[in-house]
């Protein structure tokens, strides 16, 4: 008996030894494995980019997709460092996220696939970033990830992203379909369908869903349009002069096609009409942003930042915007002059489906440019290259100010705003983006030289 109790024992001995050394072993040999730079950020936000410009999604749901997707990067970064502070009580009913319990150490991997797993659900055709999904997995194993980190970090991705899109559905976007159809309100000084596809306005509801900083979508709102009158001495025909009468140089020509930015026009071709697909205002600046990171060589964490407080700002800032469109409700340039002055003329842009005022892009691209200056500096030069993929030059700027008021004044070459649109619009991005800067505690010159 005594013998059998030793040799019992001693195999108790043996397995516990065993056990200790394997686990110490482990702990002696964790792979190290380097960071994911921050260009892999970047990699998915162009990718976004293209899926957003095979679908033709409008400007608001791009920033829309774009806010949603880096937020869900951003919250596994943020759990993890807290020198980055959680968007919870920051942004409006934003759910204190439930962790799960990860043996993963690997931030940068969660994030992004956060990121991806996220935007593949919200987006039509979001199943393209598998193959983005793909590549990074092929990467991450050729620099020492074992399948085992790549695995932890897919099953806490999927977690995250499965609470934000909880938060996503509940911001009020779906409800929007069970709203009755917009229809054109009749007047003389509204907005009506423009040639040559008459689309139906993009939208009209969006102003209606949960701002993430905002009290509400008219906490700003634009409020200095001049009324609309026929009278040729009314400032609102002078206005529509000033439309009419520029005279477009090679320089403003460049700078109108430069920035855009229309998802989806037609270009008569004889009796053919072809489409033409583009990116989004939103889409535009997310690409600067990016540019400016890679200049600054911003690591993961800080390009995932970057990219956040951007996206939440501009789509807040197109929920603005778009309240003031279908609150104003005001007639288009193109359809004013066809009746009242020329009857053939057309717009060097073509007009997009949805109410004048306020310029979309002044509001945008001001808000986004104020958000950029604070994060890089007022003399942050850079050469945006966003538009070559789509055949147009590269631009050089001085400032973000000089890119966002380029953008602007990009709406009176295109003949498709009024000037006082455009300088409302930039008042109200304005605003928008100060307010952002305080909300989001976004730090001055954080990466400025």
């Amino acid at each position: 008996m005594v013998v059998t109790w030793l040799l019992r024992r001693r195999r108790q001995i043996l397995i516990f030894s065993l056990i200790w050394f394997l686990i110490n072993c482990t702990s002696f040999h964790k792979v190290e494995v380097k960071p994911l730079p921050g260009n892999v950020v970047a990699d998915v936000i162009s990718t976004m980019t293209d899926i957003m410009v095979h679908d033709i999604t409008n400007p608001p749901l791009a920033a829309r997709f774009f806010a949603y997707a880096c937020l869900a990067g951003y919250e596994v970064m943020s759990f993890k460092d807290s020198s980055y502070a959680s968007m919870h009580e920051v942004l409006n009913q934003y759910p204190v996220v439930k962790h799960p319990i990860s043996k993963s150490e690997e931030v940068e991997l969660t994030a992004v696939l956060a990121m991806m797993a996220t935007a593949e659900k919200i987006m039509p055709s979001g199943y393209i970033l598998d193959s983005l999904r793909q590549n990074l997995f092929e990467e991450c194993a050729s620099n020492g990830y074992t399948s085992a980190m790549i695995e932890d970090s897919k099953v806490y991705a999927d977690e995250i992203s499965r609470q934000i899109l909880k938060y996503i559905k509940e911001d009020g976007y779906d409800k929007m379909s069970q709203y009755p159809r917009y229809s054109p309100t009749e007047g003389e000084g509204n907005w009506y369908p423009t040639p040559p596809g008459y689309f139906p306005p993009v939208e009209p509801y969006f102003s209606t869903i949960r701002p993430f900083i905002l009290n509400a979508g008219d906490q700003f709102p634009a409020q200095d349009m001049i009324p609309f009158s026929s009278d040729e001495d009314s400032p609102f025909m002078q206005a529509v002069m000033e439309v009419y009468n520029v005279e477009r140089s090679e320089e403003e020509k460049e700078i109108a096609a430069f920035w855009d930015c229309n998802p989806f026009a037609l270009k008569e071709s004889g009796h053919l009409m072809i489409g033409l697909k583009k990116i989004s205002p939103g889409a535009h600046w997310m690409g600067i942003a990016n540019i400016a990171c890679a200049k600054q060589e911003l690591d993961f964490k800080e390009t995932m930042y970057v990219n956040t407080v951007l996206a939440v700002t501009m789509m807040d800032g197109f929920l603005a915007c778009w309240e003031s469109k279908y609150r104003t409700d005001r007639i288009r340039p193109e359809t004013v002059i066809r009746k009242y002055l020329d009857p053939q003329w057309k717009p060097f842009l073509q007009t997009p489906p949805f109410p004048e005022y306020t310029s979309g892009h002044s509001v945008v691209s001001t808000a986004c440019g104020h958000i950029l200056t604070q994060l890089f500096g007022s003399n942050f030069a850079f050469d945006d290259t966003v538009e070559l993929r789509f055949g147009l030059p590269v631009r050089s700027f001085s400032s973000f100010k000089q890119a966002a008021e380029e953008a602007a004044i990009s709406r009176l070459y295109g003949g498709i705003h009024y000037m006082d649109a455009i300088v409302d619009g930039q008042a109200q991005g304005l605003k928008v983006g100060q307010y952002a800067v305080e909300k989001l505690n976004i730090e001055i010159n954080k990466y400025g030289d």
